[in-house]
């Protein structure tokens, strides 16, 4: 099922919330070649608030409406519902209505179909009654857990996805998956999926360089493919 462009690797990001540290991070990106997808609450875009983290306050600060075309040219934005509800707590017709209308909400945005998700909130934020809600009722391709499996075989599941690493409560294991897969010599296909949240860089500010150097390592490969959760995901 799994071949990008002739390559068995695939790399490929995924960043929630649809912050303003995003702009930075997609800089970044853009710097190495590498694709990602962002995952946006149309419901809140604009509103400004601050969160505690590791004891840390940080900026938690929504992009502009007017700007998502322009900050996320060139990757993907998905759908992460209108307000960020935890959506195994809601009926079925609540489901639909934040997931659809959050992505219709944000195809106008960026001039294209938004056709991926990650579910909003973090533990348990999924259950199969969502998943098959969602994948009968929206054209939502695919759509991404907060859960792991530090494997790069393609999760089964494209509707309950389980990315390979989470940037910021695995960082020490990140590395050492980047280093395995760039290393790897894969007979089926191989996924390094890397999710996260970009403000989560502002808890500890040394990984912005870090992680640029992480993506200087990952970048330019010829055996790996470099691709938006879509085009990885919906090959």
């Amino acid at each position: 099922m799994y071949m990008w462009n002739g390559k068995k690797k695939a790399l490929t990001f995924s960043y929630d919330d649809g912050v303003t540290q995003d702009v930075r991070l997609v800089e970044i990106f853009n710097k190495y070649g590498l694709k990602a997808t962002f995952n946006l609450n149309s419901g809140l875009l604009g509103q400004k608030n601050q969160l505690k983290r590791d004891g840390v306050i940080i900026d938690h600060n929504k992009v502009a409406p007017a700007d998502v075309k322009h900050i996320y040219a060139g990757h993907e934005v998905a759908a992460h519902t209108l307000t960020h509800p935890m959506l195994p707590k809601l009926d079925d017709g609540e489901v639909l209505r934040q997931v659809e209308e959050d992505r219709i909400a944000l195809s106008e945005l960026v001039g294209y179909e938004v056709l991926g998700m990650a579910y909003p909130g973090g533990g348990v934020n999924c259950d199969g009654r969502v998943a098959e809600v969602i994948r009968r009722g929206t054209p939502i391709k695919y759509a991404r857990t907060v859960a792991t499996t530090g494997s790069f075989e393609p999760y089964s599941d494209l509707y309950q996805y389980k990315g390979t690493v989470y940037h910021h409560a695995e960082w020490d294991k990140m590395a050492e998956l980047c280093e395995s897969f760039v290393s790897l010599d894969s007979d089926g296909p191989a996924v390094l999926y890397i999710w996260g949240h970009s403000y989560e860089f502002d808890i500890f500010p040394e990984r912005w360089a870090a992680f640029e150097e992480l993506c200087r390592f990952l970048s330019r490969r010829n055996d790996i493919f470099y691709g938006t959760n879509l085009e990885v995901l919906g090959n």
